[in-house]
């Protein structure tokens, strides 16, 4: 029996439709092997989930730069060289031998391309390496300062590991995962105006109906909590909106780290913070650390960056955990650079 031509095109309809709702699944899709490892407790389903093959391709895709040759100390500091260098305000503290070997270093973490804007040119007038009319060197100080606040004051997240600018770089003058605010496509008007987010199929999320844009939680004084501590509202619990940005927060923590929730949490009771894994209060310590430099360090260069730098909304680029993990729930796998580069593990001078 002959289908009619208006059968057939039902049929196509239906599967186009459905190639369109499967492909965001099969996008989170992953083909074995696959290697479970027991974390916690058994019975408790705390359990690490990881394909060796995807992971050993994403560990030789981390090259380690090799560090620069110690050099000795010449006995003078920065900032009594008065007639070698001028306006430098954030590293004065350094003997100059030191100073010209982290700038050689830095160099090689963010800007390490051939041609006119690459190398010391990236952030400085050649002509007049004082200047500050490059605005990447307005934006070094102050990142140079963010770094050394993140190992100085947040050690119960980086600990004895530290960053360094490559941490985040990698060889690139912008970090590879950055957020900035999301406005998301045009919404209809009237009744139908705003969706809080929802229902986008949003990478972001893992392609679930959970807000698209959790990453403004990642600033300074967002409350993440969901679970209330009492019966009655008013408690400390938070909204449904919030509870599922907040969700989706969580997604976005897991891909970042290549681990799952109960990396962190119980899964008999995710709230409670004494039947959780340690790495919990690390990673507590972690939320603190980036709302902090989101807030203080690169949300203060508004100013500075230009709008090819910035977000659609005219937000500058902030940093949330796939900044420095890149999937790895040890940066660069643990390896410190930090300890290299002790310079960056000093407080910054009081102004």
């Amino acid at each position: 029996m002959k289908l009619s031509a208006t059968t057939l095109t039902a049929s196509l309809l239906v599967t186009v439709v459905a190639v369109m709702l499967l492909i965001p699944m099969m996008l989170q899709w992953e083909r074995p092997p696959m290697v479970s490892t027991q974390e916690g407790y058994r019975g408790l389903g705390m359990e690490q989930i990881t394909n060796p093959r995807l992971a050993a391709k994403l560990k030789a895709q981390t090259v380690l730069p090799v560090p620069d040759d110690p050099v000795p100390n010449d006995g003078v500091l920065v900032k009594d060289d008065k007639e070698n260098y001028k306006n430098v305000q954030v590293l004065g503290d350094l003997d100059t031998a030191q100073f010209v070997r982290l700038m050689s270093a830095i160099t090689t973490w963010v800007a390490p391309q051939e041609g006119d804007n690459a190398g010391c040119a990236y952030c400085h007038n050649l002509e007049n390496m004082a200047s500050d009319e490059v605005y990447t060197k307005v934006v070094a100080r102050r990142m140079i300062q963010m770094t050394r606040a993140i190992n100085t004051q947040y050690q119960p997240h980086v600990q004895a590991t530290g960053v360094t600018c490559y941490t985040c770089h990698r060889g690139q003058p912008v970090p590879a995962n950055v957020w900035s605010l999301n406005p998301g496509p045009k919404q209809a008007g009237g009744f139908a105006a705003s969706r809080q987010g929802q229902n986008l199929a949003s990478a972001s999320v893992g392609y679930t109906s959970l807000p698209y844009d959790p990453f403004p939680l990642l600033d300074q004084g967002q409350r993440i909590r969901v679970v209330a501590t009492t019966a009655l509202p008013g408690g400390t619990g938070a909204s449904i909106k919030d509870t599922e940005r907040t969700y989706g927060l969580m997604m976005t923590m897991s891909k970042a780290l290549g681990v799952n929730c109960v990396f962190c949490h119980n899964s008999r009771q995710f709230a409670n913070r004494e039947q959780s894994r340690p790495q919990r209060v690390t990673a507590w310590h972690g939320i603190q650390m980036v709302g902090d430099i989101n807030h203080t360090y690169i949300g203060s260069l508004a100013n500075v960056f230009p709008p090819n730098r910035k977000g659609p909304e005219g937000d500058v680029l902030k940093a949330n955990c796939a900044t420095c993990h890149q999937g790895v729930n040890k940066p660069l796998y643990g390896f410190s650079m930090a300890k290299d580069y002790p310079e960056l593990s000093v407080p910054n001078p009081a102004p």
